[in-house]
């Protein structure tokens, strides 16, 4: 019995230490990544990132720290964590490779949301598509189609091309292009014009609408008619400009070249 208590004091003089000092690692560590996870937790959500990103970001942050505390903990025990530090390494370069297009698309879905390019509720037109924005996903950007369909897009396809926010801004701009015949009076024209433009409430003043000669087209004279409005009222003001061209121009005696050719021309949306 004696001797089995002395080599129970000899097991705990030698290892006893090293036991006690990796425990406070683990204790220590895991106190301090929590810390660290609350911080990093509440400065990202100052800086108004996606709560869906904070939560991600945070809780690899967490495992990766408390992946080094067990690392360090066995170190302090005396094992060699030199092949096992290898192995993570190992499986982590084998998981990276395997899911690389996964995480390409993290990437681009966490820098759309901290550069924020468009949001939720935005018309925009990317990766050759156009849509108005549903979810910003960490992996995937959702759009809804003018015609109602669902449009699901990997976020490193949708960051890989340009992206055109229709919406981004308060004012837009209605491009028309209106074409007279040679025999019209340009004066006239430009007269007619002037009148339908600014007997539109939703037109603004400032900036100016533009009403100019473009070109000398084969069978017609083209103007271009540029007013300025609110994001909001683009379409309606598009279609009802249109409509008003046609009937103020058929009163006026103005002629419109048959067959149009470019008579009326817009960037579809």
């Amino acid at each position: 019995m004696d001797n089995i208590i002395t080599k129970l004091q000899g097991y705990l003089e030698a290892y006893g230490p090293n036991i006690i000092g990796a425990i406070l690692i683990i204790v220590i560590g895991r106190i301090v990544a929590s810390v660290l996870k609350r911080l990093v937790r509440k400065i990202m959500l100052r800086s108004n990132v996606d709560e869906t990103l904070v939560s991600f970001v945070t809780s690899l942050g967490y495992g990766a720290f408390m992946a080094f505390v067990v690392v360090a903990a066995l170190g302090k025990l005396g094992l060699q964590t030199t092949s096992f530090v290898a192995i993570i390494g190992a499986a982590g370069l084998a998981i990276g490779l395997a899911l690389q297009g996964s995480l390409s698309n993290f990437a681009a879905g966490a820098l759309m949301i901290i550069f924020k390019p468009f949001k939720i509720g935005d018309f925009i037109e990317g990766a050759g598509i156009s849509g108005v924005v549903e979810v910003i996903g960490i992996f995937t950007t959702e759009l809804k189609s003018p015609d109602n369909k669902q449009i699901i897009v990997p976020n490193a396809k949708m960051t890989g091309d340009n992206i055109i926010n229709y919406t981004a801004k308060e004012l837009r701009r209605v491009d028309l292009v209106a074409g007279v015949g040679y025999g019209d009076d340009l004066d006239k024209v430009r007269s007619v014009l002037e009148d339908i433009l600014s007997n539109d409430k939703r037109i603004l003043k400032d900036p100016a609408p533009t009403i100019a000669v473009v070109e000398l087209a084969d069978s017609s004279v083209n103007f271009v008619v540029r007013p300025w409005v609110k994001t909001a009222d683009y379409w309606d003001v598009y279609f009802a400009t249109q409509e008003s061209i046609k009937k103020r121009f058929d009163a006026a005696g103005i002629s419109i070249p048959f067959p149009q050719q470019d008579v009326y021309m817009h960037t579809v949306e």
